[in-house]
């Protein structure tokens, strides 16, 4: 093979470009974690008084202004203060010790009257412009109230000064819990906004150009090769039931896109899925036969005692506790669980829902679900089952009624149909569940969004196992390299999962 060529030479230069861009992403992510973000404008500062001057020229006013000794010099100033972070900022991530939550100090000048004014949708916002809410202004202080905004959401200030020239120093003040207030490029009346900004332009040019020119060389040469990255052959599944749904969206995608293919997927649980693959390398090795066509998938890293199996990192998983919705709980503090597992508490009134008895609804001993669980959550394992239609305790000495079921489907079904019923599974995030509700853990909810800056502890990595290292040709391995890297981002995403690719996935599933 040749490699030293001009189809090669120039995808090169496009991969490191893209790695370029991607390690500028990943050191913005580090560097602004939770992107929350306040910005503010100047729009307008122009002098409204007959002393007033703009660009060197008097500022000829006819009217109240001029007739109004005291506002002979006054300026008008409009700001706009707005969300242009990529997360909705509430009233308490303001972090200022104060009742407000920004200060605008106008140097030299001093504020003598003030007009709010908010953005089309944005009416709810007039609400919080109040004295009570901290809405003031003393000399050349201006006093702003914690205004919650949502992504993109805006409000302005007229402000009517005097005592200075336009053009003196505006400067806002606050502070945002894991966050930012920071000026933005003030957009005057006259200005024409740019469509892109210049180093825009120009990544986009030169990665055009790269692209255009590797696309005509591939063009040009008359090549009959398959699509990148297809294999042919069969190859098994098996492992996780939590990520199954991914898996099985994955697989039918792949085989619609690569030809000769055949996946299946055989989800049994986590340690199942890791004891079948390590059974099958054994009768490859036996029949000197290498890697066989096997991953396994596991929520959470495999037990010891497989030195034989080869780790990928494919993504971050939230799980959470779900509970009939006869129950009216929707948030349990950490010790109340654990109370609840060890069977000290066994009835929904203890905790201010209604008299019913609880019922837990598990997974059994080969669920990566249950192991993360019991890990992360109990720190300390189960109790044994004491019931196996999860309705009559058939131990009478038992604390606490327990069932153990083979699949996360056959959970969500159990808890939707027994009131008094509680259990876990993994996110599912965008689905509607039918007859259960997710519970919050000390108020913190289950999202992956959050991972990294919430406390919230029922996550883990998804892993996917292979037997040894699979030869590069192989299904086991182009499907791997889908999962990771081709269009399962996508479905990881969909799924409401954290693809360990990400700028974000690389932090968290790096420190883990």
């Amino acid at each position: 093979m040749e490699w030293v060529s001009a189809e090669n030479i120039v995808a090169v230069g496009t991969a490191m470009l893209g790695v370029l861009a991607s390690a500028g992403v990943l050191w913005y992510e580090r560097r602004v974690p939770s992107r929350k973000r306040i910005g503010y404008r100047i729009q307008l500062d122009t002098p409204i008084g007959s002393n007033g001057r703009r660009n060197g020229r008097p500022n000829i006013r006819l009217g109240l202004f001029s007739d109004t000794p005291d506002m002979s010099d006054g300026t008008l100033v409009l700001l706009r203060i707005e969300n242009d972070g990529s997360q909705s900022i509430a009233d308490n991530d303001y972090t200022g010790r104060e009742v407000h939550g920004l200060t605008v100090d106008f140097t030299d000048r001093f504020v003598r009257g003030l007009a709010v004014t908010h953005g089309g949708g944005a009416e709810h916002l007039a609400e919080h412009f109040t004295p009570s809410a901290g809405l003031r202004y003393v000399g050349n202080t201006l006093y702003i109230p914690r205004v919650p905004l949502n992504r993109g959401e805006y409000y302005k200030l007229l402000v009517l000064l005097s005592g200075g020239p336009v053009g003196c120093e505006v400067r806002i003040t606050g502070g945002i819990r894991d966050g930012e207030v920071m000026p933005n490029r003030a957009v005057l009346p006259d200005d024409k906004t740019p469509l892109f900004s210049n180093a825009a332009r120009n990544i986009t040019v030169l990665l055009t150009a790269c692209v255009v020119a590797l696309a005509a060389i591939i063009v040009v040469r008359d090549d009959s090769r398959p699509p990148i990255g297809c294999a042919t052959g069969e190859l098994t599944v098996n492992g996780s039931t939590a990520f199954a749904p991914v898996v099985r969206e994955l697989a039918k995608k792949y085989e619609k896109d690569c030809a000769g293919s055949k996946i299946t997927v055989d989800a049994h649980g986590s340690t199942a899925g890791i004891r079948s693959l390590a059974a099958a390398g054994e009768q490859a090795d036996e029949a000197r036969k290498g890697s066989p066509p096997v991953i396994a998938l596991s929520d959470g890293p495999k037990p010891g005692g497989f030195p034989q199996l080869r780790e990928n990192r494919i993504a971050v998983s939230a799980f959470t506790l779900v509970a009939n919705d006869k129950v009216p709980v929707t948030n349990l503090a950490l010790d109340d669980i654990r109370a609840i597992y060890r069977g000290d508490i066994t009835d929904w009134s203890e905790l201010g829902g209604p008299q019913l008895k609880i019922l837990l609804v598990s997974r059994d001993a080969n669920s990566g679900t249950r192991e993360i669980f019991q890990r992360r959550v109990l720190n300390r394992n189960e109790p044994a089952h004491s019931s196996r239609d999860c309705v009559h305790k058939d131990d009478p000495e038992s604390k606490v009624t327990r069932c153990e079921l083979d699949s996360t489907e056959q959970v969500l079904s159990t808890v939707a149909k027994l009131p008094g019923a509680i259990g876990y599974s993994e996110l599912r995030a965008g689905t509607t569940l039918k007859g259960v509700h997710r519970l919050t853990i000390d108020g913190d909810p289950p999202s992956v969004e959050t991972v990294g800056t919430s406390a919230y502890p029922y996550r883990e990595i998804e892993y996917a196992y292979t037997y040894g290292r699979p030869p590069a040709d192989s299904l086991a391995s182009s499907f791997l390299t889908y999962m990771r890297l081709g269009s399962g981002q996508d479905v990881i995403t969909t799924h409401g999962h954290l693809p360990c690719v990400t700028p974000k996935g690389l932090r968290v599933c790096g420190e883990e």
